[in-house]
This record gives structure tokens, C-alpha cells and sequence, in this order.
């Protein structure tokens, strides 16, 4: 049988637009989203995000708090931050919880204000704070590669981790473990 002229470069011009189309819609591009106008790609949920170092601003964090309201942790600003990560199911976190709920307690409405991120569901940590009630806000997170955790540097995605914002929205502190007694107040001030 033979093709005619026509008919074969119709299946070559086919087969060049497929190949096309195909890398236009590859999914290991870096691009935002697909040549197709309106067409996003999915997130890779495997993907770590960038983390944040000693120096760099606080990242736009928006995270529910116990009840599921939004919390945006920019609302934290013009004074300094200590963000506690933690999981009710992680022992050195519960270890640490009374002594920082002592330190926020101490510092009123003037001092370094507190903020616990757990990595952990709505039930456990309500659970947990029936057992150790804390005073101060705690918002919730699911863990993996890009959760807020990692967002503010905790690349080894380890907890307890801690993060010490200052009155300007810098990071100026990171600590990866717990805290013995009394080494907060000093850590917190630069000690």
C-alpha cells in the first residue's frame, strides 16, 4: 500500500503538534501554570518550600486557630514574636509547654508575645490543653514539606522548633529542641 504525499505529511504535522502540546504541558516546568490561558497546574505537594533564615522577614503565614478562624501572623507586628512549634503527641513539646506558658504570662502586654503552631490536629491539641491549659493563641497546621514549620526554617522538620521574630517582622532567632527551665527568658533577649 502506498501513502499518498498529502495524507503522510497530514500524519507528520499530527504527530509534531502532539509532541508540542506536550511539552506546553509538561509538569515538571518551574512555570505557575500551563501555556493555556486559565489553566494552573497543580501544586506539587512533594515539594519543599523555601525556608526562612536568621535575617530574613517573617513569610506570609496565614494559619485557622482553635476554632477555625484565620489567623495571619503579620497581625503580630510592632513587637517581638516567639513562635513555638509543636504537636501534642511530641514529648520534649509537652516537656516545654509550662515553662512557656510561665514566659508569656510573665511578659503582659509589653514583652515578647507567644504564639503557639501546632502540627497536629484540632482534636489533639483541644485534648491536650484540657490537660496543660496555656493563655496564649495557638493555630494549627498540617505537617509536611511546605508547612509553616519549614516555612520558617525548621528544614529538618524536627520539634520542638522556635522562632523569635523581632518588633520589625525580622527573624532573629532559631532553636531546634526544647528549652531547659529558665532558658527562655535568656534566649528571648538575646542571651
Amino acid at each position: 500500500m502506498k501513502l499518498r504525499p498529502a495524507l503522510l505529511w497530514t500524519a507528520v504535522l499530527a504527530g509534531g503538534l502532539g509532541l508540542w502540546a506536550g511539552q506546553q504541558l509538561d509538569t515538571s516546568s518551574e512555570k505557575g501554570s500551563g501555556s493555556f490561558p486559565g489553566v494552573e497546574k497543580e501544586p506539587d505537594p512533594t515539594r519543599k518550600a523555601a525556608a526562612a533564615g536568621i535575617g530574613d522577614p517573617l513569610p506570609p503565614i496565614v494559619l485557622p486557630d482553635l476554632s477555625g478562624a484565620p489567623v495571619d501572623l503579620q497581625r503580630f507586628h510592632g513587637r517581638p514574636l516567639l513562635i513555638n512549634v509543636w504537636a501534642s503527641w511530641c514529648a520534649p513539646c509537652v516537656e516545654e509547654m509550662p515553662e512557656l506558658a510561665h514566659f508569656a504570662a510573665a511578659q503582659r502586654d509589653q514583652g515578647v508575645q507567644v504564639l503557639g503552631l501546632a502540627l497536629d490536629t484540632a482534636e489533639g491539641v483541644q485534648d491536650f490543653l484540657r490537660r496543660v491549659p496555656v493563655d496564649y493563641p495557638i493555630v494549627l497546621e498540617s505537617p509536611g514539606p511546605a508547612d509553616a514549620s519549614v516555612r520558617l526554617g525548621n528544614t529538618q522538620g524536627l520539634l520542638p522548633y522556635t522562632v523569635l521574630v523581632d518588633a520589625q517582622g525580622r527573624i532573629v532567632r532559631q532553636k531546634l529542641g526544647p528549652f531547659a527551665k529558665g532558658e527562655i527568658e535568656g534566649w528571648a533577649s538575646g542571651g
